[in-house]
């Protein structure tokens, strides 16, 4: 009787302690909703799984050079280059890349465009970077033709992992950057939002 008395508290505290968590939890949850709108747009997008939005002083340009690559849709053009830097022109990555749309520096004097005509290529304009990675994609494309597997996926792989990985493994290669970068990408253009 005794025993059985003591694992009934015990149960009790448990169910107790659990009844608290989650009413911990939902407050949490509940203030991080209501102040999402005060949040910055990285963290509602990374953080709280808020649709991503193209700046409007990007949506022209991704729009126009989006027609340079008519086998990537606009959404996953635009989703593409979000996931690459944030919509940030000057962000630089650990491994070296470069830019709004993080062109390592061999990559990017191998296939960078002048995307606005002004004589000059630069990776840190995000007008040129723009228009590059549409140019990219579609080499890319061409570059992975006869691969299996979705055209789209492996378009995305080849510009992540390079277009020499995705030939190797026939397909998106085994890397779990490149698995998440792609899968990231399909879903996040899905719920895109543009100005």
């Amino acid at each position: 009787m005794v025993v059985t008395m003591a694992r009934q508290v015990s149960t009790t505290k448990k169910l107790r302690s659990v009844v608290i968590l989650g009413l911990v939890l939902g407050v949490v949850v509940a203030v991080l909703y209501a102040a999402s709108s005060y949040l910055p747009q990285s963290v509602r997008e990374n953080v709280l799984g808020a649709p991503v939005s193209v700046p409007v002083e990007y949506s022209s340009v991704i729009k126009e050079a989006s027609a340079r690559c008519p086998v990537v849709p606009l959404n996953v053009f635009a989703a593409q280059l979000h996931a690459e830097s944030g919509w940030d022109p000057n962000a630089k990555s650990p491994a070296g890349a470069r830019g709004i749309a993080q062109f390592m520096p061999k990559v990017w004097k191998q296939y960078a465009i002048d995307g606005d005509g002004d004589g000059e290529i630069d990776v840190w304009n995000p007008i040129d970077a723009i228009h590059s990675a549409a140019e990219l994609n579609c080499l890319n494309r061409k570059l992975v033709s006869g691969v299996s597997g979705k055209r789209i996926q492996n378009i995305l792989a080849a510009y992540n992992a390079g277009f020499g990985a995705v030939r190797k493994y026939d397909g998106i290669p085994p890397y779990p950057e490149t698995e998440n970068y792609v899968r990231k990408i399909l879903k996040n253009s899905s719920t895109l939002q543009w100005p």
